[in-house]
């Protein structure tokens, strides 16, 4: 029995984020991005009513696990965009990025969205190629936008994708 736990692949699902989860959002961001949001600044973003975001859980845990991903947005007078992402390094490349994304798309286009916005690290490699298999395209760039924890700079993509 113990063996086949141990052997087990991780399950997750992606349910809304709810301010309770602020907190471990904003140590997951911390654990991801050298700007690091703090749980006040993801509480009240998630407070207005045209932000939402989902968070990944695994379900066959037995014990609780830190958080694994989570996608935070919002939408506008029919835009949306991608405010952050972060799924856990340990889990690059397992799926999670591309559930979350699917998640906010879709909620997006619920709430009547009609393209999606995000800017992204021009250097990082796995998340442009994950936007780029979701249909996003870029549209322009901001040179030096980013400043990494050494003080390099580098440049923002602005990146859309057409949802209707």
């Amino acid at each position: 029995m113990l063996e086949s736990y141990l052997t087990l692949k991780a399950e997750y699902e992606i349910i809304p984020m709810e301010l309770k989860d602020c907190v471990e959002v904003a140590l997951l961001h911390g654990e991801r991005f050298p700007r690091v949001w703090d749980e006040t600044e993801f509480q009240d973003l998630l407070s207005q009513e045209t932000t939402f975001g989902f968070v990944a859980r695994q379900t066959n845990a037995i014990l609780k696990k830190a958080l694994p991903g989570f996608v935070l947005a919002r939408q506008v007078a029919g835009e949306g965009e991608i405010l952050t992402i972060a799924v856990n390094a340990k889990l690059g490349r397992s799926g999670l990025g591309w559930r979350l994304m699917q998640a906010a798309l879709r909620e997006t286009r619920d709430r009547g969205g009609e393209t999606m916005f995000l800017e992204v690290d021009g250097g990082n490699q796995p998340a442009l190629g994950l936007y780029r298999k979701l249909g996003f395209e870029t549209v322009g760039e901001r040179k030096a936008y980013y400043v990494s924890d050494n003080g390099a700079k580098s440049t923002a993509l602005v990146m859309r994708r057409v949802l209707r």
